[in-house]
C-alpha cells in the first residue's frame, strides 16, 4: 500500500444509524439504511460506487458468501469487494483497505459498510476462546479475557479505578449529546455511580463493559482528486495507518497486558509526522474501559502504568484538553457487535466535518481512531491497528 501522506485519499461521507438494543432488524436492513444515508450526504448516485469493503457480523455469521450477499442486498455492482474479519478493528481496516483499492486503481468510490444486529441474533461461534479448555474452567470469552487483563495490568500498577470512573463519566456526558447512543444508556453518571456499580468479573465493574446492541456504520472514499471533481463540500483525509494481527505468536512476552499497540501506535504517529502531543482527539476503540488506559499506555501518550497520572491530569471531554471518545464510545453508545469500530470512527469523521452539534470539539484538525479485534486464549487481543484522520482544507 502506498503512503497515505500525501492526502491522496478522502473520506467524503459518512452515515450512521441509531444504536438500538433487540431492534428486530437485520444487518442488511441496517446496512440498506446507512448506505441510503451516505449517498444522500454525498449526493451520488447508487450506481457511481464500484468499490465495497464490509465487516462481518455476528447476526449473519456462518455465511460465506457475504459481501456478495451485502451486494446483491443495496443493490451495487462492485469491481472491487471484500469482507474483513479483524472484529473490532475491521471498520478503520476497510478505510485502509478502500484506500490501496483506489490507488491500485480497482475502484473509484468505495462505501465501507460496517452492520451488525448481534442483540437481535447472535450466531457466532468464537473458537479463538479454545473453548475446549476455557468452557470447564468457567473461562468464557471477552469479559473474562479483559478481567485477566485487567488484574495483570493491577498487578503491577494498581487498579486504575479513579481514572477508569474519571473516563467512564466524560464518555457518558458525550453520549448523552449524542442522538445515535442506545437510549439505555443515555443516562447521567457520576464517578460514584461508576464505582458502585456490581462486579461482573473481578475487578471489572459492569459499568467497564460494552452493551451489545444493533447498528450500523457507512463511510464513502474516494480519490482527493476525484472528491474535488464531484464538488464534495467536505473532506477527511487518512493519512497514516498501520496494523498487527497475531502480536507476538511465540508468546515470549511475560506481560499479557502489552499489545501490538506497543508497535502501531508509535509508528503510525510516526508516518504522520505527529507526536502525541498533537493528537486534537482521541477515539480509541473501547470494549472495555481498561482497553483504553492500555492504548494511552503503548501508543505514547504516557509510560507504562502512567495512564492513572495522565488523566487525572487531564480534562476529557469534547470541551477539554484531551479529547476522548467524545459520543460515548462504544461503552456509553453501545457495540453493534462487530461493526462496533464504526461508532468511534463515525465520531471522528462527523467531528471533524464540524458536525457534531453540541459536543463539537473545538480545535478539530485531526483525529487518533483505533481498533481492536479477536480474543485468542490466555493472551492479550490479537489485532491492534490506528488510523490517522485528517481534516481538509
Amino acid at each position: 500500500m502506498k503512503s497515505l501522506a500525501d492526502r491522496s485519499i478522502a473520506i467524503i461521507g459518512y452515515a450512521e444509524a441509531r444504536n438500538v438494543r433487540g431492534s428486530g432488524r437485520s444487518a442488511l436492513d441496517l446496512a440498506a439504511e446507512v448506505l441510503a444515508g451516505a449517498l444522500a450526504a454525498t449526493g451520488l448516485e447508487r450506481t457511481a460506487i464500484d468499490g465495497l469493503a464490509c465487516t462481518q457480523a455476528m447476526s449473519e455469521a456462518g455465511n460465506p458468501f457475504w459481501s456478495t450477499l451485502m451486494a446483491e442486498t443495496l443493490g451495487l455492482s462492485p469491481t472491487w469487494c471484500q469482507t474483513t474479519d479483524l472484529g473490532g478493528s475491521s471498520n478503520i481496516g476497510n478505510i485502509a483497505r478502500a484506500a490501496a483499492a483506489i490507488q491500485a486503481g480497482q475502484c473509484e468510490i468505495a462505501v465501507c459498510i460496517g452492520a451488525d444486529a448481534v442483540s437481535t441474533q447472535d450466531l457466532s461461534h468464537q473458537v479463538g476462546h479454545r473453548t475446549e479448555f476455557c468452557d470447564p474452567l468457567g473461562y468464557a470469552g471477552p469479559l473474562v479475557a479483559f478481567g485477566l487483563l485487567s488484574s495483570a495490568y493491577a498487578d503491577r500498577y494498581g487498579m486504575p479505578d479513579a481514572a477508569l470512573a474519571k473516563l467512564a463519566v466524560a464518555q457518558r456526558r458525550g453520549a448523552l449529546d449524542n442522538p445515535n447512543a442506545s437510549a439505555v444508556l443515555r443516562k447521567p453518571l457520576t464517578e460514584e455511580e461508576y464505582l458502585a456499580s456490581r462486579m461482573v468479573c473481578d475487578p471489572l465493574r459492569l459499568l467497564d463493559c460494552v452493551m451489545r446492541c444493533d447498528g450500523a456504520s457507512a463511510f464513502v472514499v474516494t480519490s482527493t482528486a476525484t472528491a474535488r471533481r464531484l464538488g464534495a463540500a467536505r473532506l477527511v483525509h487518512p493519512i497514516a495507518y498501520r496494523e498487527r494481527v497475531n502480536f507476538d505468536p511465540r508468546d515470549t512476552i511475560s506481560d499479557i497486558t502489552i499489545s501490538g499497540f506497543s508497535e502501531v501506535g508509535p509508528r503510525v504517529l510516526a508516518d504522520a509526522g505527529l507526536k502525541p502531543s498533537d493528537i486534537h482527539m482521541l477515539q480509541p476503540y473501547d470494549d472495555f474501559l481498561i482497553a483504553v488506559l492500555l492504548q494511552l499506555e503503548q501508543i505514547g501518550f504516557c509510560g507504562p502504568g502512567g495512564s492513572q497520572a495522565f488523566l487525572a491530569e487531564r480534562s476529557l471531554g469534547y470541551d477539554g484538553d484531551l479529547p476522548i471518545n467524545t459520543g460515548g464510545g462504544q461503552v456509553s453508545a453501545g457495540q453493534p457487535g462487530l461493526a462496533g469500530g464504526g461508532v468511534n470512527l463515525s465520531e471522528a469523521v462527523r467531528q471533524l466535518f464540524g458536525e457534531a452539534g453540541p459536543r463539537q470539539v473545538g480545535r478539530h484538525g485531526n483525529a487518533l481512531v483505533t481498533g481492536i479485534g479477536v480474543l485468542p486464549y490466555a493472551r492479550n487481543w490479537t489485532s491492534s491497528n490506528a488510523l490517522v484522520l485528517e481534516r481538509g482544507a
